[in-house]
């Protein structure tokens, strides 16, 4: 892990040097607030042909001047540097003009990790490709497949993921930070083209370097230099009243990894020290290409630490042959972001690989390094393989402690820890220097933060822990101190002082919030009608569903059942210790009952009294299965724009973990990115829920993905999402005008009351279903039921809109000459009674008007026997066809079907097996009857308002939309 540390440099064990792999260098700072200049390295010694570090101004840069043999552009004004000389940062490739240099506010990546307040671990997607995007600590344009964040717009080389540190959105609680106003997250670069400042309206963005910053949360835009006469709150911007904002989640710090937190379903880690197989990383910050032996130089493994070792995680560094120690080691420092005084280090020597990997199998540091102690490797004797940078021991260091709240005038204090100082001691020495002198120690404790980038881990030391010791034996670990308030429950829960079972980061089962709340809520599903998950729910005082394992009863202590969904499967535990949350979270998420995988889900604590007066956050549903990859970019998207606790993703335990979260809250919408058949089942959902939710009929808005998308046609959602602007869609949904919807029930009994004994013996049970849009039997339900059985098999096919309705074309044709009279096979009742049907081979019951991808199918026509049709009078509208060329005629716009009756209740007898399709999702219906009526009450829809969405892009309209400090939203 990491190095060193050097005494002034940030709390990495009393050293500004990031651990490998781990916390190094995003250039902007988290949601503390914006960059300023921090405490960067001492001077130390003049290096060769390198000017000392920069101005004050400059947080951590080493800039020395350069000749430029290409085009350049200046990374804080973006302009064209002319000349042929610049100012570029050894560390973070930062190039200046020298007038520029300072100005220059953002931090070095070496230093930027010591800046960040509330460490947040960013969570990667897959690789790809992203086009005109830079990386965020190297600097260099992104034109291999690449990693970003799914919830910042942090953008890296896989090779530099080990040197960005934890500084991703906060969007929820975290301990006891005081969150009575949000202050902007700025990210440097990757502004959209066009991107104006919002200071002083000119041109901030850039497609040629990493320049200007935007914030993450309400999309303000601005130069480097300007965002500092911005005003540091966030107003959240023109999504405001759609946002959850973060003072009103609570996740326990220390609990589990954001990916779990945001049910971000985990990509396969590459490793991170680069792309090849021996985890060899790009030749210093400049991602230069190795140097060929008749250059004169040589290239040497370096690997940061004993954790480096292990995994086998080093970069390459490149120098001359008469190098002396001291230059390779300098050399060795910047490939590694690390701002140390070299003579607090050396470099060791590490033994061939195959010694190396034996000695180092035993993991115990050190026991494979040879010290050669002022021996240059760069020496007549033979070049070895490798070499680890290793801290010289000290006799004291220097500890910086952060506050674990907000409400502080200082970031930090520095303190000098001795062989005597234990976590107690520092507490006391820390206190008054953080004016709480008045307060009593007992209610701190000092807290142990490993920042990782993708993760952040915190551990409670024990009161009389030696210090120095500690610090001297996970000195290489790059961790981070800080003063958190003790829990009033503190850590005698009866769980194990730390997790030992299941779970890739341990940690101490402590509470950092007083009150009566679980530290971690579970959704378990096992899918529809699975009695083996729910039948324990009659017992009187229920604890463990009796289908799990012992060791999970064993649990029953700390663990208890909140709330039961008997009609999905499905219960939500209260668990009371990170220890044991922990444990069961591994234990469940690959368990099966009754033959079915149980969905384990991490949801946090929603506090519905903290929402604004005006807020009404939206709920978003995707169904990353709809729409090709459409549903996927989407789930991105909208995690980035709102809270990712508010965004979910339809095929990680469907709609009800959302409802549930939301169920408290007094006011909300829903958003529903699916086709019509993933907006019946989220319907279907709420309908279920209703009776639970303090907002009983929330407004939903479609984004269709489907093909058909006959109900998004209906709401002027449009024919299919064709990759609008998500802020866009987001404006529209916020400006939609609320409708109701009529929800009908279809009763389908397979027992025919005139069969046999020996029939009714293999009847299927009676179902219900629900539908919204129309309900089709007969040919319309054939055609859909062959489509559907050909992306069965072929889903991979099956992922552009125009080649579905190719398929249902295809389909159609074959299907022009068969004759199925169906008009023989069924019987109508409308309102109890008997209808006679024409000659027919498929009839639909619509209640919306649109069918078969926005055909008008009850006709424009006046007609003195019924009323016209609206998708709110209660009525359905009976509709014939007679046949594939008279279903084409009307979608074409040349006829309409047959009228045959209106209605709100119907009774269908089936005198054969008969397909059936309800809002696209088709089946085969045994003989029998099937009963629709009318669902309950109506549900409330968001229509999409005729005028286009006000856009936030102006400074009028941003500024009058903005409070309280000017902003706007340029996404």
């Amino acid at each position: 892990m990491a190095a060193a540390a050097e005494p002034g440099a940030r709390a990495w064990l009393g050293g500004g040097s990031p651990r490998p792999g781990s916390p190094a260098c995003s250039p902007v700072l988290g949601s503390g607030g914006r960059a300023r200049p921090g405490p960067g390295p001492g001077p130390g010694p003049e290096r060769a042909g390198v000017r000392a570090p920069g101005p004050a101004a400059a947080p951590g840069h080493s800039f020395r001047k350069v000749t430029l043999t290409k085009p350049t552009f200046c990374h804080l004004c973006s302009d064209f540097i002319w000349g042929l000389a610049g100012f570029l940062c050894d560390v973070c490739n930062f190039m200046s003009h020298e007038k520029c240099l300072k100005h220059v506010r953002i931090p070095c990546t070496s230093v930027a990790p010591s800046l960040v307040r509330v460490p947040v671990a960013h969570c990667f997607g897959p690789r790809g490709l992203h086009k005109r995007k830079f990386c965020a600590v190297c600097r260099k344009v992104l034109e291999a497949p690449a990693l970003h964040c799914e919830v910042c717009e942090l953008h890296l080389h896989p090779d530099c993921v080990p040197f960005a540190c934890s500084d991703c959105r906060q969007c929820h609680q975290d301990g006891h930070q005081d969150h009575d106003t949000h202050h902007h997250h700025w990210r440097e670069g990757n502004l959209p083209s066009g991107a104006r400042c919002e200071v002083c309206r000119k041109t901030c963005g850039s497609s040629d370097v990493l320049a200007g910053v935007r914030c993450e949360w309400c999309g303000v835009q601005a130069h480097s230099l300007c965002s500092a006469a911005l005003a540091p709150e966030c107003g959240f911007g023109r999504l405001r009243s759609l946002v959850l904002p973060p003072a009103c989640v609570r996740l326990l710090p220390g609990g589990f990894s954001k990916t779990q937190s945001f049910r971000i379903v985990e990509a396969a880690e590459p490793g991170e020290g680069g792309d090849g197989a021996d985890g060899s990383a790009a030749v210093g910050p400049g991602r230069e290409t190795q140097a060929t032996p008749e250059s004169g130089k040589q290239t040497l493994k370096i690997f940061d630490g004993d954790d480096a070792v292990r995994r086998s995680q080093f970069r390459l560094v490149t120098v001359s042959r008469l190098a002396g120690a001291e230059e390779v080691l300098e050399a060795a420092l910047r490939a590694h972001h690390i701002p140390e005084d070299p003579g607090h280090l050396e470099l060791c020597r590490l033994p061939p690989s195959s010694q190396a990997c034996d000695a180092w199998a035993g993991g115990k540091a050190g026991s494979a390094v040879i010290s050669e102690e002022g021996r240059s490797p760069g020496s007549g004797e033979a070049t070895p393989e490798a070499w680890v940078i290793r801290a010289l021991p000290r006799a004291q260091e220097v500890l910086k402690i952060y506050p674990g709240w907000l409400k502080v005038g200082v970031a930090y204090v520095s303190v000098r820890v001795t062989p005597k100082s234990t976590a107690r001691s520092v507490v006391l020495e820390v206190l008054p220097l953080l004016g709480r002198q008045a307060e009593s120690p007992e209610s701190f404790q000092l807290v142990e933060v490993a920042m990782g980038c993708r993760h952040v881990q915190r551990t409670m030391l024990m009161d009389e822990q030696p210090l120095l010791d500690r610090l001297q034996d996970i000195r290489q670990g790059g961790l981070e101190l800080q003063i958190s308030p003790r829990s009033s429950r503190g850590t005698d829960r009866g769980c194990p002082q730390q997790g030992s079972l299941c779970g890739p980061f341990p940690r101490f089962p402590v509470d950092l919030i007083p009150g009566s709340v679980p530290d971690a809520l579970f959704c378990c599903f096992a899918g529809e009608e699975t009695e083996g998950l729910v039948r324990w729910c009659r017992s009187p005082r229920p604890s463990i569903p009796a289908p799990l394992p012992a060791d999970v009863c064993a649990a029953a202590t700390v663990v208890s059942v909140s709330h039961i969904y008997s009609s999905q499967g499905a219960v939500v535990l209260d668990v009371a210790c990170f220890a044991e949350a922990e444990r069961l979270y591994m234990l469940l998420k690959d368990m099966a009952v009754r033959g079915r995988l149980l969905t384990a889900l991490v949801l946090p604590d929603l506090l519905h009294a903290k929402l604004p007066p005006d807020s009404c956050p939206l709920l978003v549903f995707v169904n990353p299965k709809s729409g090709g990859l459409k549903g996927r970019d989407l789930l991105c998207s909208f995690r980035k724009l709102l809270n990712p606790h508010q965004v979910f993703d339809l095929t990680n335990g469907g709609p009800l973990p959302g409802l549930h979260l939301f169920s408290q809250v007094p006011c909300f919408r829903v958003l529903v990115c699916g086709g019509d058949g993933t907006v019946g089942w989220v319907l279907g959902a709420l309908e279920e829920t209703r009776y639970r939710l303090a907002c009983p009929e929330p407004s939903v808005a479609i984004l269709p993905l489907g093909t058909g998308n006959d109900l998004g046609r209906v709401l002027r959602w449009g024919a299919g999402y064709s990759g609008e602007d998500p802020f866009s869609v987001l404006l529209s949904v916020d400006e939609a005008d609320a409708v109701l919807m009529d929800r009908w029930t279809i009763l389908l009994d397979a027992h025919e009351a005139g069969s046999a004994e020996n029939d009714t013996a293999d009847a299927e049970p009676p179902k219900i279903v629900q539908m919204s849009n129309y309900c089709g039997i007969g040919i319309d339900a054939e055609l859909s039921l062959d489509f559907h059985q050909a992306r069965e098999e072929e889903p991979g096919k099956f992922t552009s809109r125009l080649h579905n309705k190719g398929v249902y074309v295809r389909v159609g044709l074959q299907k022009i000459s068969h004759s199925r009279s169906l008009h023989k096979q069924i019987r109508l009742q409308v309102e109890r009674q008997e209808v006679e049907l024409p000659s027919i081979e498929g009839l639909i019951f619509i209640n919306i008007p649109s069918w078969g991808s926005g055909a008008d199918l009850w006709g424009s026509d006046s007609d003195t026997r019924f009323e016209k049709p609206r998708m709110d009078d209660g009525l359905l509208e009976v509709v014939g066809v007679t046949g594939v060329v008279h279903m084409g005629q009307v979608q074409g716009g040349l006829r309409s079907g047959i009228r045959i009756a209106q209605g709100s209740y119907f009774r269908v007898t089936l005198l054969k097996a008969t397909p059936v399709q309800v809002d696209g999702e088709p089946w085969v219906q045994a003989p029998g009857h099937m009963i629709i009526s009318a669902a309950g009450p109506k549900v409330h829809m968001l229509r999409k308002a005729k005028q286009k969405p006000r856009r936030a892009g102006t400074t009028r309209d941003a500024r009058a939309d903005a409070a309280p400090a000017p902003e706007s939203d340029p996404r």
